[in-house]
């Protein structure tokens, strides 16, 4: 029997670690994601950032940066034009999402007919979410959850009978406001800086390397602030399922 337990053991140790790193540098099963990351020599205008290691391709990258593109049918100005510097933003917020390969620790089940999966509390630093929210504050929309309840009877987003377009600082009157509640929590507002490893950037300098990698490396070691893994589900079934084979 004990060797039996030291055979699990090994085992058991082989899965969690091998399932720890997949986390670090996987895609999500989504509309638009590739598979598995690899180069994308070709990625378009600001999601540039992941063409090293990507989870879109060119054509994706090139969607997230037109309005009403292909990806969605999402109208950014269902309110009015949205200013250009508040635009970036939410092209940069497109790219990360459809681009990144570190976020792995945060993904999470998907309720939707679109995909399988979704990211959930991702901790965005504390400068990328306050500076999306001043570069947005004059901007104008008509809901703070932008994943549901809009008017599709058009084939894109229209704003639902009874809502009132105003300007963003009215519907998210924090910088917190924002980033938690416009795409149903999928980031978690931080008190962590830029540069720290505590925290997912939407920016960063590719020359200096994608500082995101040891932030999904830290909280993979560290699942209390990630969402639950799917992997571990199967670590606690090991045991017994091993224990008949042997």
């Amino acid at each position: 029997m004990a060797a039996r337990w030291a055979v699990l053991g090994l085992l058991a140790a082989g899965m969690a670690s091998a399932a720890k790193e997949s986390v670090l540098n996987m895609c999500m099963d989504a509309k638009h994601h590739k598979t598995q990351p690899g180069p994308e020599g070709a990625l378009h205008g600001q999601c540039v950032l992941w063409k090293d290691n990507a989870c879109c391709t060119a054509n994706t990258s090139t969607g997230a940066h037109q309005d009403q593109s292909y990806l969605y049918n999402f109208n950014w100005n269902h309110c009015g034009v949205m200013p250009d510097k508040c635009k970036q933003h939410f092209i940069q917020d497109t790219c990360l999402y459809e681009c990144s390969p570190n976020l792995g620790p945060w993904i999470d089940q998907a309720d939707t007919s679109w995909r399988r999966e979704r990211i959930l509390n991702v901790p965005l630093c504390k400068e990328d979410c306050e500076l999306w929210w001043e570069d947005c504050k004059e901007a104008v929309t008509c809901k703070e959850n932008w994943h549901k309840g809009w008017n599709w009877t058009s084939g894109t987003n229209q704003c639902p009978r009874g809502f009132m377009c105003q300007p963003f600082k009215y519907v998210f009157p924090r910088p917190a406001d924002l980033c938690e509640k416009i795409w149903s929590n999928s980031y978690k507002y931080t008190p962590e800086h830029r540069g720290g490893g505590r925290c997912i950037q939407m920016w960063f300098d590719p020359a200096n390397g994608n500082p995101n990698v040891a932030v999904a490396k830290y909280y993979a070691q560290n699942r209390g602030d990630a969402a639950p893994a799917p992997w571990a589900v199967l670590l606690l079934l090991l045991p017994t399922a091993l224990l008949s084979l042997l």
